[in-house]
C-alpha cells in the first residue's frame, strides 16, 4: 500500500485555479505515517549539522544573538538527509500534480528544508524564484512543491502569496550577499494583496517560478519546518537538471548548487 494518499494530478478546475492564481494547495497529500517518519528524520538536524555538516549538503544558518544555539535557515539537498523526503519527491502522487502543469519529462532542480525555528526563524522577503534561477539559456518552466512538516500558521511564519502576480513576468529584484539575498524592493514590507497559506503536516502547495511570495519571521514557540522541492522540464537548465524522477538515481551535484 502506498504511504501517500491517492490522487491523479490536478483536475481541470484545479489546473485553472493554478493558472489564474499561480498556486494550488493540495491537502493531506502525504500520509500520517510517512509524515511521522520525516518528522523523526529531521528532528535533530540543527544539532547534527552544527556538529558535522556532510559535504553533500549545503547549510545556511540563521544569524542569531551571541550564546544562542545554532539554527538552520535552509538545508539544500534535503533528500540526502531524509529517506522520507526522498520518497515524497519521487512519488507518483506528487509527480502527477507536477506533470499536470509541466508535462511528463521532469527533472529535480533541488530539494531543500526551510527550518524556520521557533522564535529564531527569520523573514523570507518578497521575491519570485525565477529571479534566483534565471539564466541566459533557460525559461521559467519550474514548479515548487512545498510540504508542511509542522503546522504552518500566521504566527509561525506560513508562506504568503500574491495571487495572480505571476502574470506580471519577472520583476527587477534587489540583491544582497546573504541567504535569501534576492528580493523585491521593500524587502518584506506590508502589502494588501497577499493571502496566507496556512497548512497542516502532509499538505503540499504547488506554485510556479514567477509568483510573488514570502514569509514572516517565526514569532511563536512552535517550529515551522517545511520542505520545498523544485521541479523543471528536462533540459531547461543543463547546469542543474538531474535524471528523470520516477525511480532513477539522482545525479551528484556540488553541495551548494
Amino acid at each position: 500500500m502506498s504511504s501517500l494518499t491517492q490522487t491523479k494530478g490536478l483536475t481541470e478546475s484545479e489546473l485553472k485555479t493554478f493558472e489564474e492564481q499561480g498556486f494550488i494547495l493540495k491537502r493531506g497529500l502525504v500520509s500520517p505515517p510517512l509524515m511521522a517518519q520525516i518528522d523523526a528524520e529531521c528532528a535533530a538536524l540543527h544539532d547534527e549539522m552544527a556538529r558535522n555538516t556532510p559535504t553533500d549538503v549545503g547549510v545556511s544558518w540563521e544569524v542569531l544573538k551571541e550564546n544562542r544555539p545554532q539554527r538552520i535557515r535552509q538545508l539544500m539537498h534535503s533528500e540526502r538527509v531524509s529517506p522520507g523526503l526522498n520518497t515524497v519527491l519521487r512519488s507518483d502522487e506528487v509527480l502527477d500534480v507536477v506533470e499536470s502543469i509541466l508535462g511528463p519529462d521532469l527533472s529535480l532542480f533541488h530539494s531543500k528544508l526551510l527550518m524556520k525555528a521557533a522564535q529564531d526563524g527569520t523573514i523570507t522577503p518578497w521575491h519570485q524564484d525565477y529571479a534566483y534561477w534565471k539564466q541566459a539559456n533557460n525559461r521559467p518552466a519550474y514548479v515548487n512543491a512545498m510540504m508542511a512538516i509542522d503546522p504552518a500558521t500566521q504566527e509561525n511564519g506560513c508562506i504568503q502569496f500574491v495571487p495572480g502576480s505571476h502574470k506580471q513576468g519577472l520583476i527587477t529584484h534587489d540583491r544582497r550577499n546573504e541567504a535569501f539575498g534576492v528580493f523585491l524592493p521593500g524587502y518584506f514590507g506590508e502589502r494588501n494583496d497577499t493571502v496566507l497559506c496556512e497548512m497542516q503536516p502532509g499538505d503540499i502547495v504547488f506554485f510556479g517560478a514567477l509568483i510573488i511570495h514570502g514569509s514572516d519571521g517565526n514569532k511563536s514557540s512552535l517550529d515551522r519546518r517545511a520542505n520545498t522541492v523544485a521541479y523543471t522540464v528536462t533540459g531547461v537548465d543543463p547546469n542543474h537538471c538531474r535524471e528523470h524522477m520516477r525511480g532513477k538515481p539522482l545525479l551528484a551535484l556540488p553541495p551548494n548548487s
